[in-house]
């Protein structure tokens, strides 16, 4: 029997799924292999680096990743055995919006290539074998309208093309296609893991909660809450089946692209996944 739970901690909300008659350290110990799913949601991802630090302080590792935009980055590093230290660090030191990105006879406001050196002094052999755990990256196909998964070869750019938020950042030629954010597509990739893991933890850090009307007031934010609501709600079935789901509402206040939110983010999600471990460890 499942059940579903909200858990009220701190300022924020924690969304849990837990299953009955059981624990989770029992479950895990008993699960051959472990899947873990990231969604997208830019700088709220960082909740997925606080995730990964709970996890690993009570000796939980996944086997397999699949991410989604912010998720498949965040993933791609998990699975370089990259610290959560290390993690913070590189989206703080990576740039958004400079003058030299800004992208010139493409579409887009930045130009997603400038990224490639920045990623390969962190994926040096740039191929998703030099990985320590499969990795399921979704990215959106722009000209045919359809999603494709990457799971080996050439590394960065499939990473790039995932987390090329559109319209701000210009789509990844990629076999002379044009990719650009897997989240337009597959924001939650779970089905990826269903074949391999036997137990799924899902992290959702694309928020859609409550609004006030006057958040509703000009055109911008109306446009910004449709696409909200529905990558939401494409995910939001998925979401339900993971065996432990954490999805912190309080994430909502952190903009998409707001560097400033990146230390706030991690926190709440480190807080909210620790809370939902340590209720259904014990």
């Amino acid at each position: 029997m499942v059940e579903y739970l909200t858990k009220h901690y701190k300022k924020f909300i924690v969304k849990t799924i837990i299953l009955d008659d059981d624990n989770l350290t029992k479950m895990i110990e008993q699960s051959k292999r472990l899947g873990l799913v990231l969604s997208g949601g830019g700088i709220r991802g960082m909740a997925h680096i606080g995730l990964i630090k709970a996890m690993q302080e009570r000796n939980i590792e996944a086997d397999s990743i699949a991410g989604s935009s912010i998720g498949a980055l965040i993933g791609a590093l998990y699975a370089n055995e990259t610290s959560t230290d290390e993690m913070l660090q590189f989206f703080k030191e990576t740039p958004l919006f400079k003058y030299s990105f800004f992208a010139f006879g493409k579409p887009g406001f930045i130009d997603t290539e400038r990224y490639v050196p920045i990623l390969k002094k962190h994926f040096s052999e740039n191929s998703f074998s030099s990985l320590k755990k499969p990795l399921f990256v979704v990215a959106t196909d722009m000209q045919n309208g359809t999603e494709r998964v990457f799971k080996e070869g050439e590394l960065i750019r499939p990473l790039l093309a995932s987390a090329a938020l559109s319209p701000v950042f210009s789509p990844v030629v990629i076999d002379n296609v044009l990719y650009a954010d897997g989240g337009i597509m597959n924001n939650f990739p779970k089905e990826y893991l269903e074949k391999d893991a036997d137990f799924i933890i899902g992290s959702n850090v694309s928020i859609a909660g409550k609004l006030d009307k006057k958040d509703l007031r000009n055109s911008i934010q109306l446009a910004a809450r449709i696409t909200g609501l529905m990558v939401y709600a494409s995910s939001h079935e998925k979401l339900q089946q993971c065996d432990l789901k954490i999805e912190p509402l309080d994430l909502e206040g952190i903009g998409v692209l707001d560097k400033k939110g990146i230390e706030k983010a991690y926190t709440i999600g480190y807080d909210a996944a620790s809370f939902a471990l340590d209720e259904i460890m014990t």
